[in-house]
């Protein structure tokens, strides 16, 4: 196993903070001063063996540690190990222990490594799922950090019913069926997905959607992206994570490949919000999308690719267009990138190019992931700008 490597930041934080981060691809991590001392990766904590790993690296980080430390970071959400570990230790340590929003914690490595604290940061933070602050399951957020530990949400992606709840982030299908019930289509679930998953299934998912039994709802980018490779008939279920996502962006860069013109984005337009603070309607956008990718035919590998250069497009600009109209209003010029569908390189650099061409600079992770495994980092970061309590340094 390779020795993690110590970062150096552009800036001290005030405390020294210990961070669990979060379930999937978990890694730990110790923020003192200047240097940010990450764990080894764990994995995601669903086995015995990635929780064991993860107590042995904190008590190997408390041991590193050059002074007291004066709190612990953790997730909001509550079931996870790493959150009751963290609840443990700061009992031990007789420390505050520090719940930092998922999204804001991917958007707060770029506080800390970019050195962007001093003042309002935007962000999009894009991935699965996280926990909010409202209890709901977010992951297509556009936020406005602030220097001290603060965060709002300016505008997110549109939710979507999870029929069965977790199942459906595995089984495309059935996210294919929430969009058309959203749609007011619910009576096309059957002769759509019947084919596909059988009369049975599509039947009870369609009455799951009816009746709203089991759907929790979700604003993960992650979950468009497959029920956009479900709508094209990329993904019915998927046997390894991101499995979906990844079928759609080869889909549309191969067609892209072929058509260098790309394509160009549909529906209507992000528009400056109300006294409300929103900055756009991101779902009509969306909703828009999909009624396109409804069309498409999903026998015809032409349509078909065109069809997944459209949703990266869509998406894209609709995300960029809140971006900008959030930088104008609150007078902004740097924007961070953080959640593991930047890894998505279409959707990577379309954003790109539209925030950077708006005159906005746009920063993304360089020594940390941009994903789960980075997350540690931006939770010691908030934690440290929350926490009242002066750095403890050595005499």
């Amino acid at each position: 196993m390779n020795t993690p490597t110590v970062l150096v930041l552009p800036r001290a934080a005030p405390r020294r903070v210990l961070a669990f981060g979060a379930w999937l691809k978990n890694s730990a991590g110790l923020l003192e001063g200047d240097r940010f001392l990450p764990s080894a990766l764990h994995g995601d904590l669903d086995t015995p063996e990635a929780c064991i790993a993860l107590e042995r690296s904190v008590q190997t980080l408390v041991t590193a540690a050059g002074g007291p430390i004066e709190a612990v970071a953790h997730d909001l959400h509550p079931d996870f190990h790493s959150t009751r570990l963290a609840l443990h230790w700061a009992e031990r340590l007789g420390v505050p222990a520090i719940g930092v929003q998922h999204h804001q914690a991917h958007l707060a490595v770029l506080q800390a490594e970019a050195g962007l604290a001093d003042g309002p940061l935007l962000g999009l933070a894009l991935d699965g799922v996280g926990l909010g602050t409202d209890g709901t399951a977010w992951g297509g957020e556009l936020l406005r950090l602030d220097a001290h530990g603060g965060f709002e949400r300016l505008a997110h992606l549109p939710p979507l019913a999870l029929p069965g709840g977790d199942v459906a982030a595995r089984e495309p299908w059935r996210l294919v069926a929430a969009v058309l019930h959203a749609l007011g289509r619910g009576d096309e679930i059957e002769p759509r997905l019947a084919p596909v998953v059988g009369a049975a299934a599509a039947q009870g998912v369609r009455t799951m959607l009816a009746r709203g039994l089991n759907c929790p709802a979700s604003t993960g980018a992650g979950r468009w992206f497959d029920a956009a490779a479900g709508v094209l008939g990329l993904s019915v279920r998927q046997r390894e994570e991101a499995e979906a996502a990844i079928a759609l962006e080869r889909c549309a860069a191969a067609w892209l490949e072929r058509h260098p013109e790309g394509v160009a984005g549909v529906g209507p337009r992000v528009r400056e919000g109300d006294g409300e603070r929103r900055v756009g309607d991101l779902g009509g956008a969306v909703w828009a999308l999909f009624e396109a990718l409804l069309a498409v035919d999903g026998r015809d590998a032409e349509a078909c690719g065109r069809g997944a250069a459209l949703f990266h497009a869509g998406l894209a600009d609709a995300l960029a267009d809140a971006t900008v109209a959030a930088a104008a209003r609150d007078g902004l010029h740097d924007v961070a990138f953080g959640g593991g569908c930047f890894f998505n390189r279409l959707l990577s650099q379309r954003l790109s190019a539209r925030l950077t061409a708006a005159g906005l600079r746009v920063h993304r992770p360089q020594a940390v992931s941009c994903g789960d495994a980075g997350l540690a980092l931006g939770q010691a970061w908030v934690a440290a700008a929350t926490t009242p309590t002066p750095f403890a340094t050595e005499t």
